[in-house]
């Protein structure tokens, strides 16, 4: 006959868990308010179709190819709340699976850094891309660095902002027609989206920009005809950061062209 166990060891065997038990809470808590501490936020994510071209993501940014723009495979379209506007366009985020909430399809201790250069629309169903919602629907690539590929389609992340870092110089891509000159600006670093753009031309009066107004997502516009001068720009990040890129289109370019420049945030 097996011994029973005494009051006393009862108590202190329920003191035990309960003691335990408080103290994962504590851990847990703390955990989630260091995370919020250093600038991560809760939000989720999807993944586009795995037979869309990852090169193709360009959509409400207007980048033609995310590869010639300067971005890769690791894109991802996201919601109204972070898009603001098409402002959000080159901005860069690392996003962890949270795998404390989803260990079953999260990959633990992965991380991903995204480009933003697509737009989540909101539908009338209560969409996750609906305001206000943090949400981002990753390219299939990106997606599979933080998740196991099944059925699942949906998972919970947390996320930051961070600082983009680009190889070679920003670059500038001449569209439009006559006197309407809309600019393309890609592979820009720092907190990679644009607030603000100026462009010179050679025969403009030196010292005298002038202000270029966002079209849609990343293409910037000016109302002046400005062929057969060289080019400047002046461009302020959103985090206030700002950068001269000096005569880095020739006198000769024509429309539909892509300039590099050699100055980096």
């Amino acid at each position: 006959m097996a011994p029973s166990l005494g009051l006393s060891a009862v108590s202190s065997c329920a003191l035990f868990w309960h003691i335990f038990l408080l103290v994962s809470l504590v851990l847990e808590g703390m955990i989630i308010v260091n995370v919020e501490a250093n600038g991560w936020l809760s939000g989720h994510a999807t993944f586009y179709g795995t037979d869309q071209d990852p090169a193709t993501l360009g959509g409400a940014c207007g980048y033609d190819n995310t590869f010639h723009a300067g971005f890769g495979v690791n894109t991802a379209a996201v919601s109204s709340t972070l898009f603001r506007g098409g402002e959000a366009c080159g901005a860069c985020y690392q996003v962890i699976c949270n795998y404390r909430i989803d260990p079953k399809w999260c990959l633990q201790r992965r991380a991903v850094m995204v480009t933003a250069t697509n737009f989540c629309p909101p539908n009338n169903n209560g969409g996750w891309c609906n305001a206000p919602h943090q949400h981002f629907d990753m390219s299939t690539p990106a997606f599979l660095r933080i998740a196991r590929q099944g059925n699942e389609g949906i998972v919970p992340v947390i996320y930051r902002r961070v600082s983009c870092q680009r190889r070679g110089g920003v670059r500038f891509t001449l569209k439009g027609q006559s006197n309407f000159n809309m600019v393309m600006i890609s592979n820009v670093g720092g907190s990679g989206d644009v607030k603000a753009a100026w462009i010179w031309g050679s025969r403009m009066r030196k010292g005298t920009w002038l202000p270029m107004h966002r079209n849609w997502g990343a293409n910037w516009q000016s109302s002046i005809d400005l062929r057969n001068q060289k080019l400047s720009f002046k461009l302020t990040l959103v985090d206030g950061r700002a950068l001269v890129f000096s005569n880095v289109v020739p006198s000769t370019w024509s429309f539909g062209q892509t300039f590099s420049s050699r100055n980096q945030f």
